[in-house]
């Protein structure tokens, strides 16, 4: 019963085997054994580097995120324009304005050919805006200057009188006081200009649409309107080539880079505005291991234009990045491929190749067959 067993058991054998004396052995099936090994190798080891490898997941939809704040990090050299005369600002749609920004700005001082004139020395950019100039007639007792009926009391200085003016919101127009005009006469150097300047850092700003610029002059606002003083100078003195470092609205994307780092502009004259259109478009990144990140990335169209008094457009020299947010939003998910899925694909392989293979050798075999019968009635007649 057993033996009838067994013989039952071996009817259901899906792989039924030939009698050895029956077998044919030919250098074409073993060529094609041999190209069929190859092929089955390099397709494994493909495969095994894909099952490796992380692959990342894209998709967009709408953005439902409530983060409310946003980090603009910057890295800009201006060659041609010293650290003490550049300042840096921020507006955003909010209203919210931040002037001389101080705090996370730093500056560089540079050579004309692009060397650090100080390498270890990384000053704050609210320091070359409070530099003073001491003279021999700081030890004497001054007169009382004017205010020019902005206030009561004395204004020595002409930043004294801009700040009189500003708090009473009245225009302020460098020319007409007196002590603008000494100042303007004093405190002219030509050094401002034999200079370059690398500033970097990062803006913390609302998360909605707004603007930053770095531009020469010291900035302040009279009615609302954003002014840049560039007395003892003119606009057309400036030349605001620059080199864009980096740019990112939050930390880079690995594998990303951004539209403009590495960035390079030349001004080929003075008082020249240079504005890039930037929209952000928010990101969520979700690593294998499941942690989460927020970033942007963004696109930028450029446009440039003469400010100049004698024939130009209104406006300031400088750079100004205008920024839009998106209300779409992009995740990247990492994620691995399952080791069920890597042995699917390598069984697939190897009976895919092996039946391909045996395909070709039963053709080759079956032609050189018909081929010999051929030759031998040939000969035969």
């Amino acid at each position: 019963m057993m033996k009838n067993l067994g013989s039952a058991f071996k009817t259901i054998d899906a792989y039924p085997k030939t009698l050895e004396d029956f077998t044919i052995k030919t250098a074409t099936g073993a060529i094609v054994t041999v190209f069929s090994s190859l092929i089955m190798v390099f397709l494994f080891v493909i495969e095994f580097q894909d099952f490796l490898s992380v692959s990342v997941l894209e998709q967009l939809y709408v953005d439902t995120t409530r983060i409310p704040n946003m980090k603009i990090n910057f890295d800009v050299t201006f060659p041609k324009i010293s650290c003490s005369y550049l300042s840096v600002d921020a507006v955003d749609s909010s209203g919210e304005q931040q002037l001389g920004v101080e705090h996370n700005i730093f500056k560089q001082r540079l050579s004309l050919s692009g060397e650090a004139l100080q390498a270890a020395e990384l000053e704050s950019i609210n320091k070359s805006h409070n530099q003073t100039q001491t003279t021999t007639e700081d030890t004497a007792i001054k007169p009382c200057n004017s205010c020019y009926g902005a206030k009561e009391g004395c204004c020595d200085t002409c930043a004294e009188v801009r700040e009189a003016y500003r708090q009473k919101n009245w225009a302020f127009r460098p020319d007409e006081f007196e002590q603008c005009r000494n100042e303007k006469n004093l405190t002219r150097d030509d050094s401002v200009f034999k200079e370059g300047c690398q500033i970097y850092g990062y803006l913390e700003v609302n998360r909605v649409s707004g603007s930053f610029h770095i531009a020469p002059g010291k900035s302040y606002a009279i009615n609302h309107v954003h002014v840049h003083d560039v007395q003892p100078y003119s606009s057309e003195d400036f030349n605001v080539t620059h080199y864009i470092n980096s740019l990112s609205f939050g930390s880079s994307l690995m594998g990303k880079a951004n539209p403009l780092d590495g960035f390079i502009t030349a001004a080929d004259k003075g008082a020249m505005m240079f504005q890039y259109y930037i929209k952000v478009v928010p990101t969520w990144y979700v690593k294998l291991d499941g942690e989460e990140f927020h970033t942007n990335q963004y696109s930028v169209t450029r446009h440039q234009k003469v400010v100049s008094s004698f024939g130009g457009e209104n406006g300031v020299p400088g750079v100004f990045f205008t920024y839009e947010m998106s209300p779409l939003q992009i995740s990247y998910k990492e994620s691995k491929r399952s080791i069920g899925h890597f042995v699917t694909d390598v069984c697939t392989i190897i009976g895919g190749v092996f039946t391909v293979a045996g395909i070709i050798d039963s053709l080759l075999y079956r032609s050189s067959k018909i081929l010999q019968q051929k030759l031998q009635l040939g000969k035969a007649t």
